[in-house]
Formats: structure tokens, C-alpha cells, sequence
């Protein structure tokens, strides 16, 4: 374990995170929504510091990021937790479950990183599960990663507090950030967050580092042509040239009652987009 960063101490034993708008007050021995920050002592400790559960080498695009050295490879890593519930979890045995877990310390995963430029990797993406939640070891990993003239990349739910999000983006070369759908009652409902911290990551991300949208179109819940246009001119307000990814939904992990979302609900998505943005793919299909 390590000390985490951004908490403040309470009464009692007690802890405050600070890391996400969750903002857990902790017990003694208890852990936060995201699995991997405990109150230890009255100290708050990163439970994941060191703890990888995938390494991978990944084509750019399957991040997704398509507007961001196209055709490279990028060594991809992940651990365990997310500060999110989302049903429809992709992820779910490394977000949700106990995973298996071998130590990667932050010079270990530099140092593959740097061999594996030899086959044209650019950097380290943050992927998998929530990499927010692994702040302390992306923050010491990233900056060993810049030294060595490679990029970092973070594929994330955008669930971060902004004093912890600015500290990390110098560091940040790239970003592609879900947006689960565009009302604040799909968060509450369906995600355990907020919206409006999500947009603010965006619009934080996207004034210092390349950034990509994702949103995965769930029939009968987020995949409403206003909706998707709300979001995309939201986007444009923003840069109009930011990507959109929207992605076609399959049933898995909690949800096994909504059908995969129709070719024709996607093309109907993207024509709304593009009425605000330039750049709008289809993903899964």
C-alpha cells in the first residue's frame, strides 16, 4: 500500500477522499465506492499502487483514439476498482470483482515501456478498468514515461475532482473520456455520479491535452436523436473537431433484458452529431 494523495483527516480516525466527487468519509479499516482507497490508522492508502491485472500492447484506435497518431501501438495497463456501478460493465471482473493481480511498480512498467517502443509502441495508455482510481501510480509512472520522450494516455470516466485532475494533465498527452449519456438522471440512476463533473473533466482535458469522446448508445436509455445532439453540440461549444465515438450496446453483466442497439439507431445518432461535429464514428458494429 501507499499514502494517497488528496484526502484530509477527521475526527475520530476518520478520513475525508478528496480524489472523486464521492468524496467517501472513511472508518477505521473501511474502504471507498471504488474499492481501492482504505482508511488505514486514520491515513487513507491507495489499495492498487502496484497492482496491475492486464498489460497489453493495443492498436491506438482500440483505446478508442482515432485522431491521435493513427496506426501506432501503445502499451496498455490496468488494475482493479472504479468509482462508478455502470450495469452494462465491460470490465466488470477487474471493476467490480477480485481479480487477480501480479506487483508492477512504476520504473517496471517504464521500463517495458521503453522496450517495447522497439516495436513501435508510443507510450502507456490507463485503460481497462478506471485509471483515475490508480492516481498515485499514474502520477509517478507518467512523469517517468515523459522523461523518457513517450506519451501517456488515460481511457477514463471523467469521475475526478479538479485539483487532482490539473496536477495530473502536464503529464496527459491524451484522453478519451466516456460521457454515459447527457442527463444527469441516467448518472444518478444508472452510473452513481454526476454529470456536471463529468462535463467539467472535459472541458478541463480538452484545453490541455488531445481529447476523444465515447458514448456507448444504450437502446430505450440514452439513444434519443435530441439527446445525442444536446451532447454533440455541447461537444462543438467546446472544439467542434473533438471526436465522438458512439459505440453499439450488447447485453452483459447486469443487464440481459435490452436488446444489442440497432444498426439504424446508431446511423440515426451520428446524423445528429454531425449537425454540431465534424468527426463522429461508429464503434462495435
Amino acid at each position: 500500500m501507499r499514502e494517497a494523495l488528496f484526502y484530509k483527516k477527521l475526527d475520530n480516525n476518520r478520513v475525508q477522499c478528496l480524489l472523486c466527487p464521492h468524496e467517501c468519509v472513511l472508518q477505521q479499516d473501511s474502504t471507498g465506492v471504488c474499492r481501492a482507497r482504505r482508511n488505514t490508522g486514520g491515513c487513507l492508502y491507495s489499495l492498487n499502487y502496484s497492482c496491475v491485472t492486464s498489460v497489453a500492447l493495443d492498436p491506438i484506435e482500440k483505446k478508442p483514439l482515432y485522431h491521435f497518431r493513427p496506426g501506432s501501438l501503445i502499451l496498455s495497463a490496468g488494475t482493479f476498482g472504479c468509482n462508478f456501478k455502470c450495469s452494462w460493465c465491460q470490465n466488470w471482473t477487474i471493476a467490480h470483482s477480485d481479480a487477480k493481480t501480479m506487483e508492477l511498480k512504476p520504473a517496471g512498467l517504464a521500463e517495458m515501456a521503453r522496450q517495447y517502443a522497439s516495436r513501435g509502441s508510443i507510450g502507456v495508455a490507463y485503460t481497462y478498468n478506471e485509471p483515475s482510481i490508480w492516481y498515485e501510480f499514474i502520477y509517478d509512472t507518467a512523469r517517468l514515461i515523459k522523461e523518457q520522450g513517450l506519451v501517456n494516455v488515460m481511457v477514463t470516466n471523467g469521475f475526478i475532482n479538479r485539483e487532482p485532475l490539473e496536477q495530473l494533465l502536464p503529464y496527459i498527452d491524451a484522453m478519451n473520456i466516456d460521457v454515459k449519456a447527457f442527463t444527469e438522471e441516467f448518472y444518478s440512476k444508472y452510473c452513481k455520479g454526476t454529470l456536471s463533473s463529468v462535463m467539467d473533466t472535459v472541458e478541463s482535458a480538452a484545453r490541455s491535452c488531445h481529447v476523444e469522446i465515447t458514448t456507448l448508445v444504450i437502446p430505450g436509455l440514452n439513444d434519443s436523436p435530441e439527446e445525442i445532439e444536446s451532447l454533440a453540440s455541447w461537444l462543438a461549444s467546446i472544439n467542434p473537431d473533438i471526436v465522438l465515438h458512439l459505440s453499439r450496446f450488447f447485453p452483459g453483466y447486469k443487464i440481459n433484458d435490452i436488446m444489442p442497439t440497432p444498426r439504424e439507431t446508431l446511423e440515426n445518432a451520428r446524423n445528429s452529431a454531425l449537425l454540431h461535429l465534424r468527426h463522429v464514428y461508429l464503434g462495435n458494429i
